[in-house]
């Protein structure tokens, strides 16, 4: 009997464990409106001790999905650098996305194939405070998004932006890579990065400066090359790269007009005076045209018919005639080389060729002897596949 494969107990194993293993579940509470982020993090997976440090070497990849769902809510993201960073779950819920979702987060090591997975109770809620109807959004050309999701570079930067804008009421609303937002992959060279869409909000108007910076002049001298209109100091320099050029603001603080529903009628028109549809609809008869759409074809083909049998059959000249119309000169220069021609035809049916030398006897000057050659080579094709 054949023994069984080595990697069986070890898939039976492997089960087993998953099923034995109880998910670790934490429960997070983002608001609508406002950016939300959690980091998977290494070492909540792995389960190390508080004093022991995550291996640099461990590669850890990461698959997330909304409970009952193969993929994320659409406010969701997912990104991962590479096996050997942290993930990061981030995005913003809207209104519609209030209530509770459950994301189930599977963590794979990819050194010893073990399993861990995590349950994230999200209670989506309401943001407390005032509204913040001034949106600004930002394009940061020297960033990628794994390098801004973690808090300290998303606070330096709103607190860099203070510089510009009233602080103290400045929040992150939504932070987009630029690959998501038709941005082109970046070629590898060493400070080459994707690109970044930071969006703030405030209740604090805009700033002279931003509104400067996204004037309809600031963005025509950027379209024709030249640097934006900042008329003050630019404080998020020393750390993020902003492009001026591609810098919005969006003013929410007056309510939009409701749009106007449109009420169904009843689906019978109004009385208008000008336009009187007739009543009734007089009787026609179609024979007429119908024998002339049929009729009048018919004809013209048969009339080209018969045209075209006149020529061919009724206008022929025939040979007599053609004969008459030659002249005798002419005819007896034809019937001479007609008549030539037939009588070479027969004295080359007729002729009779003498034997080459090759096929004659052959004459031996020695003995005088005359002997016929083995082969008759006249008999012998010269294809030797033609008999």
């Amino acid at each position: 009997m054949a023994a069984a494969p080595t990697w069986i107990p070890l898939l039976v194993g492997f089960l087993a464990g998953l099923g034995s293993v109880e998910a670790q579940q934490i429960t997070l509470h983002p608001l609508v409106g406002r950016f939300f982020v959690h980091t998977l993090d290494h070492a909540t997976f792995l389960r190390l001790p508080e004093h022991v440090a995550v291996p640099p070497t461990v590669r850890i990849t990461y698959h997330a999905h909304l409970q009952g769902h193969p993929d994320l809510p659409r406010w969701l993201r997912y990104t991962q650098r590479s096996p050997n960073n942290s993930g990061f779950l981030y995005g913003t819920a809207t209104p519609e996305d209030r209530g509770r979702q459950v994301i189930e987060v599977t963590a794979y090591n990819r050194d010893s194939f073990d399993t861990t997975r995590q349950r994230l109770v999200l209670i989506i809620g309401d943001p407390e405070g005032p509204r913040l109807p001034y949106h600004a959004e930002f394009l940061v050309r020297s960033h990628d998004v794994e390098e801004v999701l973690p808090s300290t570079p998303a606070s330096r930067f709103l607190t860099a932006l203070g510089g510009l804008w009233e602080a103290g009421q400045l929040q992150l609303l939504n932070i987009t890579s630029a690959l998501d937002r038709g941005g082109r992959v970046p070629l590898p060279i060493e400070g080459r990065k994707e690109g970044v869409y930071i969006k703030v909000g405030s209740a604090s108007p805009f700033s002279t400066c931003l509104k400067m910076v996204a004037s309809p002049e600031s963005h025509a001298s950027c379209s024709q090359g030249q640097p934006p209109l900042l008329s003050c100091y630019d404080t998020l320099a020393p750390y993020f790269r902003i492009d001026w050029c591609n810098v919005s603001l969006v003013d929410k603080s007056v309510p939009e007009p409701p749009e106007e529903v449109p009420t169904p009628g009843d689906g019978i028109l109004e009385d208008d005076p000008f336009f009187c549809p007739p009543t009734e609809a007089t009787a026609q008869d179609f024979l007429t045209d119908a024998l002339v759409t049929l009729l009048v074809p018919l004809l013209l083909a048969l009339l080209l018919a018969l045209l075209l049998a006149y020529i061919m059959c009724c206008r022929r000249e025939g040979r007599l005639k053609r004969d008459l119309a030659t002249s005798d000169i002419q005819m007896f220069h034809h019937f001479t080389i007609h008549g030539n021609t037939e009588e070479l035809r027969q004295m080359a049916a007729s002729r009779e060729v003498p034997r080459p030398l090759s096929t004659l006897p052959m004459f031996n000057v020695r003995t005088g002897e005359r002997l016929p050659p083995r082969v008759d080579s006249a008999q012998v094709p010269l294809i030797l596949d033609q008999h």
